[in-house]
């Protein structure tokens, strides 16, 4: 089981940094004008243009929750057998966890937005992939973890 926490913790961390800075849209509109953002630059495009709420609510959702929850998780399959495997923390990573989910949603909703209208076409790039790789991988490591911790406590 440890080893899986391993694997899946390995895999979180490699694939998060590349789902940030990899394309994870490619926008193709009227055949001239094609666009293929990463979460990183879009969050710059967004505050250059002045848009700082939003861009700091993308921050917020695409980085820092998602980078909190795999420090968490990182801390507790780090250290099992002290008070913190047992505390609270691990179920605020499970919490974190939804969060973290909630751009690989909306970028899906934009794609089959743009499809769907006719005005654009949308192909999702390796950046989404990596990205929610992450998240659930991250996701089945603090389950695990939640499990392991539930089991080795005696509680079912």
């Amino acid at each position: 089981m440890r080893f899986l926490i391993a694997l899946l913790l390995l895999a979180a961390a490699l694939c998060f940094p590349l789902g940030l800075t990899l394309p994870v849209i490619h926008l193709q509109k009227l055949y001239f004008f094609e666009e293929t953002p990463s979460i990183l630059s879009l969050i710059r495009s967004l505050w250059i243009e002045g848009n700082q709420l939003i861009a700091f609510a993308v921050v917020l959702f695409s980085v820092a929750f998602p980078l909190l929850k795999l420090l968490i998780v990182f801390v507790t399959a780090i250290a099992p057998h002290t008070r913190m495997a047992s505390s609270p923390i691990i179920r605020w990573a499970g919490a974190l966890s939804k969060w973290s989910m909630m751009d690989v949603l909306l970028v899906a909703l934009v794609i089959a937005a743009a499809k769907t209208s006719g005005f654009a076409e949308a192909i999702v790039q390796p950046g989404l992939w990596f990205y929610a790789g992450s998240a659930v991988s991250g996701a089945l490591a603090a389950a695990l973890l939640r499990a392991n911790s539930d089991q080795s406590s005696g509680r079912q």
